[in-house]
């Protein structure tokens, strides 16, 4: 018995270590630094100022709430997307084509992000693959900018987010019984109603998962924003950036990360609770 404990604590030692070193540790620095300042002589107080400043300035609650907004579109656009993929490759795909598409969908981030997202760039900027594309067959008669827009600045977020939808959607509907769908489809069912009433139902744990993910990479997400959404973009983790490099104030970049964490916690839980899912449920 004290030999398995033993083991047992050899095994969550690292873990444990990574979680409060690297985790832990300095978001409780950083919630400290959040609630300090300085008076007029210039010593350390504590202070509720960092957070007083989110709302008194427009632009920075204007800017979290265009980042909330635009986070939730992402995710839903992502899914719509993601459902149809998913079902394809867990119940249409021959099982050699499976692993294939699944590599297909992988083989994007084998590079990073930023390659990915210079890629997109060289293909819809004005004097890109696409613009030469369209002019040289006549269909425009000049080049036009794509990029530097909201609708492009959320393409790239779906598509950089898309595997993580995908894959605990393919999960689920692997363990799907097709049975179900073969004596619905026998009984009349239109496949509208067979996605509303089998499929979806029983993908709701890895809907939920999914979204979860989804939402969370892109409410922080900082190159996409910034490099297809051009300087009009306005992402709250820009304004993070900004008072932590551009200005050195930490103590207002901390309130401001500590903002956004408790953004994404009450949509994620006012997600689980529309979805009527339980957190472990959807971890498992």
């Amino acid at each position: 018995m004290q030999k398995s404990r033993l083991g047992l604590w050899l095994f969550l030692t690292p873990v444990l270590l990574w979680l409060v070193l690297l985790i832990v540790l300095p978001h409780l620095d950083l919630l400290i630094m959040s609630f300090r300042g300085e008076n007029d002589l210039g010593a350390p107080v504590w202070t509720m100022q960092n957070y007083m400043n989110f709302f008194t300035e427009p632009i920075y609650w204007l800017t979290f709430v265009r980042t909330a907004l635009y986070s939730i579109i992402t995710t839903a656009i992502t899914l719509v997307l993601g459902l149809p993929v998913a079902f394809y490759i867990a119940k249409l795909a021959r099982t050699r084509t499976q692993g294939t598409l699944t590599l297909l969908l992988l083989l994007p981030f084998w590079v990073s992000e930023l390659v990915r997202i210079y890629g997109w760039m060289i293909l819809l900027r004005e004097s890109g693959v696409l613009n030469h594309l369209l002019v040289s067959s006549g269909l425009l008669s000049r080049p036009v900018e794509m990029l530097y827009n909201d609708a492009t600045m959320i393409m790239g977020l779906v598509y950089t987010s898309m595997l993580f939808m995908v894959v605990p959607l393919i999960s689920v509907m692997e363990s799907l019984d097709d049975s179900l769908i073969e004596a619905a489809h026998d009984l009349g069912a239109s496949k509208l109603v067979i996605w509303r009433d089998i499929i979806i139902p029983h993908c709701k744990p890895g809907i939920t998962s999914g979204c979860i993910v989804v939402f969370m990479l892109a409410l922080g997400n900082y190159l996409t924003p910034n490099l297809m959404g051009g300087k009009n973009s306005l992402w709250f983790t820009e304004q993070i950036y900004n008072q932590f490099i551009a200005s050195f104030n930490w103590n207002q970049g901390s309130a401001f990360g500590f903002l956004l964490l408790l953004l994404s916690s009450l949509i994620i839980w006012a997600g689980l609770k529309i979805s009527r899912q339980k957190l472990g449920e959807v971890a498992s």
